[in-house]
């Protein structure tokens, strides 16, 4: 009404943490298109959310709070942040040598007797994983109960708001499983050969060939009862809005249909896993800070691939992925 038009406009006149969404505040108050970083375009909630792209970037850690509560704030915040993120990758970097030293000792007879799952190497990576967040921050989980049997071929799908997402999901999903990674990131000194070790998949997005080859490596790792876990955004979100409260929360972007078109191919089922809270901890594009929080990670039912259309498969997902996020982040 007017009343929340009169609010909308003072807040859009006035700015936040010293940022105008005049932008956002242009398009008024009703449905706000903005264009997402793949630029298709896209329908924000009627809701008025300030959502635009640029608060991916400075602004947004002037709107983000510093803890899960938002009761901290400002630069001794910040300090505290990079402090906490010194110590993750101090931590990651100092049991990284030795724990590559067993993949390398475990790798022939994994290679020889699981070729595809790798459980062993996979247990190694959690251990990682667990070992550099755990003093750090806790996840939540709910939905347990969803999960595949540990040697059922299947594909998770999960919204990817953090670097944060893979570690969480290392630490918290109890299945083994392979995601996919820029081929770039295989180069990396003992983390890109722990992934190679591991068996993930590698992705050139700019060659259309290993694109191809994507498709075939994770049909073959299906078919072989591995379980394979995708991000159908493509990349980690760049987008951001404030909710009514203040407090910065990471929009879900578009879907790709790849994911859902493998799944169909191969007929097996689709998992949907909601991340919650890591983008507020270690923000996309500010890896050198690491708030204070807690996060949540939540298994929806399966989703049944046969006889569905990959479109009818990608909405039903995204739609059990945004029901776990805060209202109007996706």
């Amino acid at each position: 009404g007017s009343t929340l038009r009169a609010r909308y406009s003072s807040v859009c006149e006035r700015g936040i943490g010293g940022f105008k969404f005049k932008s956002v505040c242009e398009r008024g108050i009703g449905k706000l298109r903005t264009r997402d970083f793949h630029g298709l375009d896209r329908i924000t909630s009627s809701r008025p959310q300030l959502t635009t792209q640029s608060i991916s970037e400075g602004a947004a850690l002037q709107l983000m709070p510093a803890s899960s509560g938002g009761e901290m704030q400002g630069p001794i915040a910040t300090k505290i942040a990079k402090f906490r993120a010194a110590l993750f990758y101090s931590i990651t970097a100092t049991i990284a040598i030795p724990l590559f030293a067993v993949m390398l000792a475990l790798a022939p007879p994994v290679l020889i007797f699981d070729r595809y799952r790798r459980a062993l190497e996979h247990s190694v990576n959690r251990f990682w994983a667990a070992a550099s967040t755990k003093p750090l921050y806790n996840t939540k989980i709910e939905g347990l109960e969803n999960l595949p049997g540990p040697k059922e071929p299947a594909i998770y799908v999960a919204n990817h708001q953090s670097y944060l997402d893979i570690y969480t999901l290392l630490t918290m999903l109890p299945r083994p499983f392979k995601f996919v990674s820029k081929t770039s990131n295989f180069l990396i000194p003992i983390i890109g050969w722990s992934m190679f070790l591991t068996g993930h998949v590698g992705l050139n997005r700019m060659d259309r060939r290993s694109q191809i080859r994507l498709i075939n490596d994770c049909r073959k790792l299906l078919d072989n009862g591995a379980q394979v876990l995708l991000f159908p955004e493509g990349t980690r979100t760049t987008t951001w809005m404030q909710d009514e409260f203040g407090k910065a929360h990471p929009v879900m972007g578009s879907f790709k249909k790849g994911a859902f078109s493998i799944a169909k191919k191969a007929k097996v089922p689709i998992i949907p896993i909601s991340l919650v809270g890591t983008g507020n901890l270690m923000p996309n594009g500010r890896e050198f800070l690491m708030f204070p929080g807690s996060t949540k990670m939540v298994i929806h039912p399966r989703i049944e691939t046969e006889g569905r259309d990959a479109n009818e498969l990608m909405t039903e997902a995204r739609n059990a992925i945004a029901s776990a996020l805060p209202e109007g982040s996706y």
